[in-house]
């Protein structure tokens, strides 16, 4: 009955999607260029946005309306989808004042207010607006659908450093313009008095999701790796700009540890001249020798299994074994990226393993990297390859020794189209991660999910071992217990159903006996 109950809901929230686009068309698209036609063109396209407006206004639709026009209206005002990295003040990314980096213990990214580094100032507040609305985007753009946790840091700031009007626009930025984008408002050391007024401002969600924090309190939510030092932690990061330091992706490990080519070494120094040309250490694994993957064809009129095509197990690359299949898949213009989301590990040896497939949707060969957060952790392989036109490539990410896996590691899935003949030797790929542009580059987030473990149905000694069966095997023990405790309780079972078996066959013989007695032996019968 509950599934059935789910499903009528999810049933009741389509139909409340369709009618919020229904109503927005018939009551808001009266003038033609009121809204940015591309925001126009998402809203009628993505459930998801949809949705998010619903739940942030409890599924009222005239609610989610509201909220909807106000919002695509600042998107115009601001050019949002226009924003670049060159449409705000260089000055402004060299304070510091704002940037994304680390992660809390729920794996959401932490988007940094350093309090002491603003003024207020009437003349820079439509320049650091579009700072603020710069950073959103480009979050909203790489990771759409994950929640931020925002942290306030106060250290060393005062009464001149407060702008409330400054905060009323963030915090609408999270009421109004990204519904559901903030998951945590952690203000550390925030003023009493100044809270009293924030409260006012948001609604009794958002307010459940402030959280006020000493230096000892904040590690509660965030752990001493992402933290800073004057905050109890042990973060080593220092802001500097460039590159906008939002992103902590390299290259995974190889056998014996990152390996740095000369192209890295002679293009380190240029990256910071170069307009986004990297954001990040390029570290290149040994594992890009092995450029020379088997790709497999793919027929797109093949039977397709949890949006996988079906495969003879038969014919499976011995890398793949043991790695857990996707089943979803993200469609980006040059590759088919499954999963689509996420990657799951557990802390089983079944779980360590996880496959992540390409498909070359596009005309041309495109060249591919795997890059993450924790390159210490993860080996992957191929990390940096190409694929041909209408073939697939089976990426398998292993966790390294004795490492586990956390919610606050990343993956990032680089591709770009090359030229037709291109070589893609070690050498030459180097060369052409080097010169394509930034613009050129497709680029999808996976995060990671952490699998949890079953708790075992019976808890017997660590040091208990089943006949047969030797104590360096726990999983294979758990479950020869599990199978012999159900089958005792089966036995049990059947004991009692020939017991009650043999119970109601007496009764019927005692009955049946009755019977012939009292029709041809009781008194007065002939």
């Amino acid at each position: 009955m509950a599934e059935v109950g789910n499903l009528e809901s999810e049933k009741d929230i389509q139909k409340k999607i369709e009618e919020t686009r229904q109503k927005f068309k018939n009551e808001y698209l009266q003038e033609l260029e009121k809204y940015d036609s591309r925001d126009v063109d998402r809203l009628q396209k993505d459930d998801t946005l949809v949705e998010a407006y619903l739940m942030w206004r409890l599924y009222s639709v005239d609610d989610a309306l509201k909220m909807i026009d106000e919002s695509f209206l600042w998107r115009k005002e601001f050019g949002l989808n226009d924003l670049t990295e060159s449409s705000v003040p260089k000055w402004m990314f060299e304070t510091g004042a704002v940037f994304l980096h680390g992660y809390d213990k729920e794996g959401n990214k932490l988007f940094w207010f350093k309090v002491k580094l603003h003024t207020k100032d009437a003349k820079t507040t439509m320049d650091k607006k579009k700072y603020v609305a710069f950073w959103l985007e480009r979050y909203a753009k790489r990771e759409p659908g994950m929640p931020l946790t925002v942290v306030f840091d106060m250290a060393d700031s005062g009464i001149s450093n407060i702008d409330m009007d400054f905060v009323k626009y963030i915090i609408n930025c999270f009421k109004v313009y990204y519904p559901k984008f903030l998951c945590n408002l952690n203000a550390w050391l925030f003023f009493l008095a100044a809270w009293k007024i924030v409260k006012s401002w948001l609604g009794p969600e958002a307010i459940s999701k402030l959280k006020f924090a000493s230096r000892n309190e904040v590690q509660t939510f965030i752990g001493p790796e992402y933290l800073p030092p004057h905050m109890g932690g042990t973060d080593p990061f220092k802001y500097s700009y460039p590159p906008l330091p939002d992103d902590d992706f390299q290259t995974p490990i190889c056998e014996n540890g990152p390996v740095v080519s000369e192209d890295d070494n002679e293009s380190k120094g240029e990256s910071e001249s170069k307009d986004g040309e990297s954001e990040g250490k390029e570290l290149e694994s040994s594992f890009s020798s092995e450029v020379a993957v088997k790709p497999k064809k793919v027929n797109f009129s093949e039977e397709i299994v949890g949006g996988l095509r079906q495969e003879d197990p038969d014919r499976g690359d011995s890398r793949t074994r043991g790695a857990r299949k996707p089943l979803s898949t993200f469609r980006g213009p040059l590759l088919h990226i499954s999963p689509s989301e996420e990657l799951s590990f557990g802390s089983k040896e079944s779980e360590r393993k996880c496959l992540i497939i390409l498909e070359n949707v596009s005309k041309n060969q495109v060249a591919f990297k795997v890059r993450t957060t924790a390159p210490e952790k993860y080996r992957v392989k191929p990390s940096n390859s190409s694929c041909e036109p209408g073939m697939s490539v089976d990426i398998v990410v292993s966790l390294h020794g004795g490492y586990q896996a956390s919610l606050q590691d990343r993956f990032l899935v680089m591709g770009a189209e090359m030229e037709q003949n291109s070589c893609a030797g070690s050498s030459e790929l180097a060369q052409f991660w080097k010169d394509v542009p930034k613009t050129k580059i497709m680029e999808h987030r996976l995060r990671c999910h952490i699998l949890e473990s079953p708790k075992p149905i019976l808890n017997y000694p660590s040091d208990t071992t089943v006949e047969g069966v030797p104590n360096g095997h726990p999983d294979l023990q758990t479950t020869m217990m599990r199978l012999m405790a159900c089958n005792a309780r089966l036995e049990q079972k059947l004991d009692q159903c020939l017991w009650v078996q043999q119970v109601l066959i007496g009764l019927i013989l005692v009955m049946m006996m009755f019977s012939f007695l009292s029709v041809y032996y009781l008194p007065g019968t002939s």
